[in-house]
């Protein structure tokens, strides 16, 4: 690979930043000066260095989002922000997509990466990968919802899989519902869809839950980390490289 690539690729600036701190002799490669930016490396073996610390090769990024509200599930939008905007700048330029999608009004876990292998069998049919919600609802919801959702609920174009409704909690005084949804597919509007199908409205709607992947409470609404080494572990049971 390029030396200049390598740098872009591992987040240390654009392209034609990278050259300018080429040429200022700021990277080492194997302890050594370089300060061409088409030498061509070896990014497992040599030793890169910016600024005296070392710079290691990532070919695959992870990114746990709390996706805010107001926000659109896409790399680029005409109309709206998009995930990709709230990320970092080595984000942009590993070129990372949104595992899924969740609605602009809906908030909370959201991964996205550049390993499309992962992506394809998190996103399966076949693998029917759980997702948990916790929503606000309007209306009581009923143990004969819950029944319907274990039934699996028909919608207008097509039957839903069985799911599972967990009442939390309901406050006759207001009307309003607190559950806990878990569903195995990813229709669009899904979620709130079934809720309608049993004649309340979903007020508000929260992921918690991807497969291994759980909402960090620490993260704020907003905010974003790398994954850790125990859920890029979490991760391995889809079976590609990571």
């Amino acid at each position: 690979m390029r030396l200049d690539k390598f740098l872009v690729a591992c987040g240390i600036g654009s392209r034609t930043e990278v050259k300018k701190i080429l040429k200022s002799g700021r990277v080492t490669v194997n302890q050594l000066v370089e300060k061409s930016a088409k030498v061509h490396i070896d990014e497992i073996k040599d030793q890169i260095a910016y600024q005296g610390e070392p710079v290691r090769y990532e070919k695959f990024v992870y990114y746990l989002l709390n996706k805010p509200k107001g926000v659109i599930s896409a790399t680029e939008d005409s109309k709206h922000r998009t995930v990709l905007d709230l990320l970092d700048a080595t984000a942009r330029q590993k070129e990372v997509f949104p595992v899924g999608r969740l609605d602009i009004d809906t908030h909370g876990l959201l991964l996205l990466t550049n390993n499309g292998a992962l992506a394809h069998e998190m996103l399966s049919p076949k693998k029917h990968v759980e997702k948990l919600y916790q929503a606000e609802v309007a209306g009581i919801m009923t143990q004969e919802d819950s029944s319907r959702f274990a039934q699996g609920i028909e919608l207008k174009d097509f039957t839903c899989q069985p799911a599972d409704l967990e009442i939390v909690e309901v406050d006759d005084s207001t009307q309003m519902s607190r559950v806990q949804i878990r569903i195995a597919e990813g229709k669009f509007h899904q979620v709130k869809r079934m809720v309608a199908a049993c004649g309340k409205e979903v007020t508000d709607l929260q992921r918690v839950r991807m497969g291994p992947l759980v909402l960090d409470e620490g993260l704020d609404v907003g905010d974003y980390r790398r994954l850790n080494a125990r859920e890029l572990e979490l991760l391995a049971i889809f079976g590609v490289e990571l």
